[in-house]
């Protein structure tokens, strides 16, 4: 899925995978108990960041010796930077298992409360380096992109320490159109790589059929 922005897109990935599939319905399902949800989520994250850093991380090759003889080599360069930045607190979650795919990989905590009334974001915690350092990788993590106000107010803080749209992939469970235009609108080149895609927010700006609150369902509060 693509949206046009000038001479630029914002590409959308939905990974046709039957174990993304399974997840998600776990997810959704409300009779799911809080451990079990709390696990989807970390599997979920998974899975995602998988498919999404398929193309982008960088290698470096060479030789090893195998006990039946030399074989070339490649490894994933951990010397260059990658970034994870979850979203509090849903992110958390969904970025539980995330080094398990990502071994080299810094994470900087971003929290943003969303106000219920304007859904307005406010960041509250801000764990960002000054700067980033330069060709990083950066995978926004954030379960639900509904309205888009929250994505949005953690890209822009991101892109002020020098990362270029292109260098980001945002990471979530459940997309809806508000954010996705808004992201299209704000940020041409970035990757959102979602489970499924849901058609509605709501007047209170949740996301239908969606997962209901993620972070209070994932923490249990």
């Amino acid at each position: 899925m693509c949206l046009e922005s000038g001479d630029r897109t914002l590409e959308v990935f939905v990974p046709p995978h039957p174990l993304i599939n399974h997840w998600i319905s776990v997810l959704r399902n409300e009779q799911t108990p809080t451990s079990l949800y709390k696990n989807a989520m970390g599997e979920l994250g998974r899975l995602l960041i998988y498919e999404a850093s398929r193309d982008c991380l960088p290698t470096t090759t060479g030789y090893v010796k195998s006990p039946m003889g030399v074989a070339s080599a490649e490894f994933v360069d951990s010397m260059q930077p990658v970034a994870v930045v979850p979203i509090l607190r849903a992110g958390l979650g969904l970025a539980d298992q995330a080094s398990s795919v990502l071994p080299a990989m810094k994470t900087y905590h971003l929290g943003i409360g969303r106000d219920e009334e304007t859904l307005q974001p406010t960041v509250y915690l801000n764990k960002l380096p000054t700067k980033f350092p330069e060709g990083s990788r950066v995978f926004v993590v954030d379960p639900m992109l509904a309205t888009g106000g929250t994505v949005v107010a953690a890209l822009e803080l991101i892109k002020k320490r020098g990362v270029e749209n292109t260098q980001i992939k945002v990471i979530s469970v459940v997309a809806a159109p508000p954010a996705i235009r808004k992201l299209s609108e704000k940020f041409p080149g970035v990757h959102v790589y979602a489970g499924i895609v849901d058609p509605v927010v709501n007047e209170k700006g949740f996301i239908v059929p969606g997962l209901g609150d993620a972070g209070d369902r994932c923490f249990g509060t």
